[in-house]
C-alpha cells in the first residue's frame, strides 16, 4: 500500500466524522495552549527583570566590601587587571547635613568621592560640572525640592492629611524651590556624631546637578563633595566604599573571579543574574509541567476518538487483512491518525497562543493602570507573555509525542483483530 494511498485511507476517516475529529483537535489544541501561554509568563517575567538589570548602568560594576578604604597598593593591583578601567573610591558621611538656601532648609545625605577617578567616567550630570575644590558640590536633580519654608511644610502636611483621607500617599514634589541652583551659594552645616548636634555652617558652590533617576520612584537629593573635603573636615566620620568599573558586561566574571582567587570580598549584579536565571528555569519547568497535565487531559479525547475508530472499522481492518495488509500497515494507519490530530492541534495552538501572547502585552498594562491608578506603569518596560522558538519546540513535541501515545494501544488493538471475526460483522 503506497503512502499516498495510507494518506487518502485516513484522510476519508477523519472527514466521515468531522465533528469527532473537530472536538478532539481543539481539546488538543486548548491542552498545547495553555502549555505554552503558561510557561511564557515566566519567560516574559524573566526577560523583564533581566532587561531591568541589564539597562542599569550598575551591571558593568564591582562592589568591594569591607570597612577600610582601599590601599595604594590594592588599588595598584587592582586598576592593573586586564579590562578594569577605573576603581573609584567614595565614603559616604555619617549623618545628615543641614542645607539652607535663603528662607529654605533641607536635609541630605552626602557622600566625598575620589574626584580624579570620576572624571575618567561618563559624566552623569544633567548640567555643570564636577566639583575641583573643597568648597565646590554637585547635588542630586531633586535636591531643590526637598528644600522647604515654613509655607511648603504647611502646605506639605495640608496635601498629606487630603491624600491619607483618599487613602493615597503625597511626597511633596510640588514644593520646594522653584529658582536656579547651579552657581548658588548655599549654607551646610555637618552633624558631630559625638556632640549629638550640627557643627558650625560652611558656605558651598553648586558647581553641577546629577540627572534624573533612571527610575521616577528614586528621589535624589543627595550631595556629592570632592575628596578634598576631608582637609578641611578630618574629623569626619566617613564609611569608605569602593566600586570597579569594567569595560563591558562580558568581562565582568573573569574580573569578578580573578578577585575572588585574591579574596577580596567582592559583590557584582552579574551574579544576580546567574541566581535569577536559575530560580526561573525551575520556575518555567513547573509551569510547563502544570501545563502538560492538561495535554495529558487531552489525550483522553484522542485516546477516545482512536478506540472508537479501531471499533467503526473492524470491518475495514478485516478486509485489509484479507487482502494482505500486514499489522505494522495496520498500526501505522491508526498511528497517522492520531499524529495528524496531534499535529493539527499544536499548529493550531501555537497560532492561539502568539495571538493570546500579543493581546495579554498589549492590554494587560492598560488593565493593571487601571486596577492601580497611583501606578505609572508608562515608564516601565513589562513584558507579560513571552514565546521563544525554544518555548514552542518543547511544547509541540510533548503535544505530538502525548498524541502519538495516545493513538498508540488502539493502533496496537486493530492489529489483534481476527479476519473472520472482523469479515461477519454486519455493516
Amino acid at each position: 500500500m503506497l503512502f499516498k494511498d495510507q494518506l487518502q485511507f485516513v484522510m476519508q476517516h477523519m472527514k466521515k466524522n468531522k465533528l469527532r475529529v473537530t472536538m478532539t483537535v481543539l481539546a488538543a489544541m486548548i491542552g498545547c495552549a495553555f502549555l505554552i501561554v503558561l510557561a511564557s509568563i515566566g519567560f516574559g517575567i524573566q526577560h523583564t527583570l533581566k532587561s531591568e538589570l541589564l539597562n542599569d548602568e550598575a551591571i558593568t560594576q564591582i562592589e568591594l566590601w569591607g570597612d577600610d578604604t582601599l590601599s595604594e597598593k590594592d588599588q595598584a593591583y587592582i586598576q592593573g587587571i586586564d579590562h578594569v578601567k577605573v576603581v573609584l573610591n567614595k565614603a559616604d558621611i555619617s549623618g545628615m547635613v543641614k542645607s539652607t538656601l535663603e528662607d529654605r532648609e533641607g536635609e541630605s545625605n552626602s557622600s566625598v568621592i575620589d574626584m580624579a577617578a570620576q572624571k575618567k567616567l561618563p559624566s552623569d550630570l544633567s548640567e555643570g560640572r564636577l566639583p575641583e575644590k573643597a568648597d565646590e558640590i554637585v547635588v542630586g536633580y531633586h535636591f531643590a525640592q526637598n528644600l522647604w519654608n515654613e509655607a511648603d511644610m504647611a502646605e506639605i502636611e495640608r496635601k498629606s492629611k487630603e491624600a491619607e483621607e483618599a487613602g493615597t500617599y503625597y511626597d511633596g514634589s510640588e514644593e520646594g524651590y522653584k529658582g536656579e541652583l547651579l552657581n548658588k551659594e548655599i549654607t551646610l552645616q555637618f552633624f558631630d556624631d559625638e556632640l549629638q548636634e550640627y557643627l558650625e555652617p560652611a558656605t558651598f558652590k553648586i558647581v553641577g546637578i546629577s540627572k534624573k533617576p533612571s527610575y521616577d520612584w528614586v528621589s535624589d537629593t543627595k550631595i556629592l563633595f570632592s575628596d578634598a573635603l576631608l582637609d578641611m573636615y578630618p574629623d569626619l566620620v566617613t564609611y569608605p566604599t569602593s566600586t570597579i568599573y569594567v569595560d563591558s558586561i562580558e568581562n565582568v566574571m573573569p574580573v569578578l573571579d580573578e578577585l575572588k582567587e585574591q579574596n577580596y570580598q567582592v559583590y557584582s549584579q552579574v551574579e544576580q543574574l546567574e541566581e535569577l536565571d536559575m530560580f526561573f528555569l525551575i520556575f518555567k519547568i513547573g509551569l510547563i509541567f502544570i501545563g502538560t497535565i492538561a495535554i495529558l487531559i487531552a489525550s483522553i479525547g484522542i485516546f477516545n476518538t482512536m478506540t472508537m475508530a479501531v471499533t467503526e472499522r473492524t470491518r475495514e481492518i478485516g478486509v485489509l487483512k484479507a487482502i494482505g495488509a500486514s499489522p505494522s500497515l495496520i498500526q501505522r494507519l491508526f498511528l497517522m491518525e492520531s499524529t495528524f490530530i496531534g499535529v493539527l492541534g499544536t499548529v493550531l495552538a501555537i497560532i492561539v497562543s502568539y495571538a493570546i501572547s500579543f493581546a495579554a502585552n498589549a492590554i494587560l498594562p492598560y488593565v493593571v493602570s487601571y486596577a492601580l491608578p497611583e501606578e505609572d506603569l508608562s515608564t516601565y518596560q513589562i513584558t507579560f507573555s513571552l514565546i521563544p522558538w525554544s518555548l514552542v519546540v518543547i511544547a509541540g513535541a510533548i503535544s505530538l509525542a502525548v498524541a502519538i501515545l495516545s493513538g498508540l494501544r488502539p493502533a496496537r488493538n486493530a492489529t489483534k483483530i481476527e479476519v473472520i471475526q472482523a469479515l461477519r460483522q454486519e455493516l
